[in-house]
């Protein structure tokens, strides 16, 4: 058969170009993810230097109802290896046992003279509550080095410092480390894939770490920065910054934007984190960041909710549906086409899934994550910009 004739009718022009687009789209988030040169912490049994003096860290924790992770969180932090560093919570307004929980674990802990708690009753107006949590943190703090972390988060005894480490061998003036997923659950394991897969679309690591690079992100469970760089640059004081959702990325900027080192590095192993409990609190989760995420403006935005199906669902629904066509020739070209997708879509998927600690049969959940990712898109862009506001922790916020 010549090119002509197999290319003589729209639908097989189609066919073919989508087959092309999504054996090329995962080719290149595969490459992107094989050029992250992170370092794996964990696993690399490097010995860590141990310095005599050591500077001190003032690790920084926002709490807002978190009875169910702040003992685990707070305990990691107070069994640190790093002997020269300080805890400060900030109890944000929490209605449940956060406070009893964080004032037994200051009486009984053995390292509990570290921990100090700050209440917060109110939240000021400009302000969202995690950008206020820690520039309270931050004026309470006497380290020369600041933490952030958040409390659903569990950190090995020498993740601090190892991060030391890293930031002190690197130049870093920010320095932020991934994190172990914990993942129980159905849906846990369903959709995280899917937004890795969306972060590193939009924030390939490679980038992150350039400093010719405009693209800056950090990963909000861990977060060390230098308090000279954050004083500098005006920390969550500034304007910009008060009122952000994105705290973690929108700092990330701002200290690259005026020239100071950032890097993103490997922290699994080190910095495990359960974020979800259900699918509705999953949902709700993403639905806060995802637009206001997006790099690319409202246009490609719009890209990305067309793509979505083409690269997820598509495949799949093209593999069903060579079945049920009654001319052979075109049955079986739709087969070759769906089955070429496949194997880059779920070899892709495979590697990623490994990566996040997913059992690689959840592959073939990868249509139902684009759904649901799908709705979850669609519904934030539409909060945001019709102004209806995005809800997290009871509190409405208004992005501009």
């Amino acid at each position: 058969m010549t090119m002509k004739r197999r290319f003589s009718s729209w639908s097989r022009l189609l066919l073919w170009s989508h087959a092309a687009g999504v054996i090329l789209f995962y080719l290149i988030l595969w490459l992107r993810g094989r050029q992250r040169d992170l370092p794996a912490p964990a696993r690399s049994g490097q010995p860590v230097k141990q310095n005599e003096a050591l500077p001190l860290v003032s690790i920084i924790v926002p709490a807002r109802d978190e009875e169910r992770n702040i003992r685990r969180c707070v305990t990691s932090l107070l069994d640190q290896d790093y002997d020269n560093s300080e805890v400060i919570v900030i109890d944000d307004g929490s209605t449940d046992g956060t406070a009893s929980i964080l004032a037994n674990s200051a009486r009984q802990h053995p390292n509990g003279q570290r921990l100090r708690v700050e209440r917060v009753d109110e939240l000021p107006v400009g302000w969202a509550g995690k950008p206020h949590a820690l520039h309270l943190g931050t004026q309470a703090a006497r380290g020369d080095w600041l933490l952030f972390t958040d409390a659903d988060t569990w950190h090995a005894p020498g993740a601090l410092r190892f991060a030391m480490q890293q930031a002190d061998n690197e130049g870093a003036d920010l320095l932020s480390l991934g994190s172990t997923q914990e993942l129980p659950g159905f849906w846990n394991k369903v959709l995280m894939p899917m937004a890795y897969l969306g972060i590193s679309m939009l924030y390939p690591i490679k980038a992150v770490n350039d400093p010719r690079s405009p693209v800056a992100l950090a990963n909000g469970q861990y977060i060390l920065i230098r308090r000279s760089a954050y004083d500098i640059v005006g920390g969550y004081a500034r304007p910009d910054l008060r009122a952000t959702l994105l705290d973690d990325r929108d700092l990330a900027r701002v200290v690259k934007d005026n020239g100071f080192h950032l890097r993103l590095d490997d922290g699994r192993g080190l910095v495990h984190v359960w974020m979800y409990q259900d699918l509705r609190e999953a949902w709700r989760g993403w639905r806060k960041n995802v637009y206001l995420g997006n790099r690319g403006g409202p246009s490609f935005f719009l890209l990305q909710l067309i793509g979505l199906p083409l690269v997820a669902i598509a495949p799949f629904a093209l593999l069903l549906s060579g079945w049920f066509i009654p001319n052979r020739r075109a049955r079986n070209e739709i087969k070759v086409a769906a089955a070429a997708e496949l194997v880059s879509l779920l070899a892709y998927r495979g590697w990623l899934d490994r990566m996040v600690g997913v059992p690689w049969y959840y592959a073939l959940m990868h249509p139902l994550a684009g759904a649901i990712f799908e709705g979850i898109l669609a519904q934030s862009a539409w909060r945001v910009i019709t102004r209806k506001g995005v809800d997290w922790r009871g509190r409405q916020y208004y992005a501009k």
